[in-house]
């Protein structure tokens, strides 16, 4: 076929039948089968609301020192004739236990002195009154020889007055009744100075009584003993070395009772204090009375210490508060009591409390009730909860306890919320959520809740 009939004879019929073939089957086929757009849920993490308390908790750290401590200091000076065998560095000692005894020669010659003088004393005051006896005897016959010379000079001055006796007879007559005046003044003088006599000498035997107490305490004082059970943290002395009244011999640690001064954060003591309500009475706090109040506010507290995986704990009770504040680290110093430092020590298991250990103190307030979420699920002020149509919704709230990873709502939150711990994105109010709940974040809230 030639080239000019192939194009009208041949192409252009299939050309019209491929055309027709597109339009039949066009025409012929069904519409497309629209579907509808639907809302896409986004997955979130969520757990369920659950009423509970917390305890507001404060945590610091600090060094074990005893309650009481002992320096062993002799009143008195001398030669050491006995040191207890046991006064060494570490050895503990009971109540009473005989620490050093000094030698007594010294003052036992005191007391023998005092002695001897209250003796002399004593005699002198006997001898005075048998003096005064003797002189009261001997006045008594002077003022007889009295009575005659007066009697003698009466009877010379009527002689003289009638002219028979000589003016020479009247003069001796005078002078010897004189005489005896004068014997019969010095005896009554002599009386009237024996009560003065015996005061002074009953005071010099007071005297002398008062340094036979002081030379017998002083006895008593060379002998040294524990007031209280303790373990020995120095030692000074030997036996026949000379001991200087005044300087310490030895010092002690006491057993019963231990202290630790633990640094705990401003912010978290203030959490302590803080009342739970706003219908909790105030507290006024008297400067001359603070310890007394902080020990009224019924704060719990607990030592512990941490050997390796092991975990120590010691009941403790607050006692005081100190006086400074580290300006460095913000912390103020507070001072609990562990009154089984030793005696709850068993061997092998549990070790005594002693001076220098390392210890964690947590001390505890009266439990807060609320609605306890992670503190990652509050963003400025609000937390994201699910309606009863699984939407978004947030909902301002206000923590009353912010502590470690949780964090304490007393209001705002119902029993039974949804509360979202994950942030969808994009975050929208209203939204529609895909919910799974965290069962493992749950467990872990209730175990911090239920945290004394």
């Amino acid at each position: 076929m030639k080239p000019g009939f192939k194009l009208p004879l041949v192409t252009l019929p299939l050309i019209l039948l491929g055309v027709g073939f597109v339009a039949y089957t066009i025409t012929t086929k069904p519409a497309p089968e629209q579907i509808k757009a639907q809302e896409r849920a986004t997955a979130v993490r969520v757990i369920t609301a659950r009423d509970t308390a917390l305890a507001p908790v404060a945590i610091g750290f600090g060094l074990v020192s005893p309650a009481r401590s002992y320096q062993a200091i002799p009143q008195v000076s001398g030669t050491a004739e006995y040191v207890n065998p046991m006064l060494k560095k570490g050895d503990i000692l009971p109540e009473g236990a005989v620490l050093l005894r000094l030698s007594t020669s010294d003052y036992n010659l005191a007391i023998a002195q005092a002695k001897a003088n209250i003796r002399a004393a004593q005699a002198r005051l006997a001898e005075i009154s048998v003096s005064g006896e003797n002189q009261q005897s001997a006045l008594a016959i002077e003022l007889e020889a009295l009575a005659l010379k007066t009697s003698d000079l009466d009877r010379v001055e009527r002689l003289f007055a009638a002219g028979t006796a000589s003016q020479s007879a009247r003069d001796a007559g005078k002078s010897a009744h004189l005489a005896q005046r004068q014997k019969v003044q010095g005896l009554q003088s002599s009386l009237a100075l024996l009560p003065t006599q015996k005061l002074v000498q009953t005071e010099q035997i007071a005297v002398y009584e008062a340094n036979l107490a002081t030379a017998q305490l002083n006895l008593e004082r060379t002998e040294l003993r524990l007031p209280f059970p303790a373990r020995v943290s120095s030692v000074a002395v030997e036996v026949g070395q000379l001991v200087v009244s005044g300087k310490s011999v030895a010092s002690f640690d006491g057993i019963n009772t231990a202290e630790v001064e633990a640094q705990i954060p401003i912010t978290g003591l203030f959490a302590l204090l803080r009342p739970n309500s706003a219908d909790s009475p105030t507290v006024s706090f008297d400067p001359t009375a603070i310890t007394g109040v902080m020990t009224g506010l019924g704060l719990t507290a607990t030592v512990r210490l941490k050997l390796g995986k092991t975990v120590i704990e010691w009941p403790a009770n607050l006692d005081r508060i100190s006086n400074t504040i580290d300006q460095k680290s913000g912390t103020v110093g507070v001072i609990v009591r562990v009154e089984s430092a030793y005696s709850s020590a068993e061997l092998g298991r549990r070790p005594p409390l002693t001076k220098g250990m390392f210890v964690e103190v947590t001390l505890s307030a009266n439990p807060i009730s609320g609605v306890l979420i992670p503190r990652s699920a509050m963003r400025d002020g609000h937390v994201m909860t699910v309606d009863e149509n699984n939407r978004l919704i947030s909902r301002p709230v206000t923590a009353k306890l912010v502590q470690g990873d949780v964090a304490l709502i007393p209001e705002g939150l119902e029993a039974g919320a949804q509360i979202v711990v994950s942030t969808p994105v994009p975050r929208i109010e209203g939204m529609l959520l895909q919910l799974h709940p965290d069962n493992d974040l749950m467990g872990a809230l209730a175990a911090a809740g239920s945290a004394k």
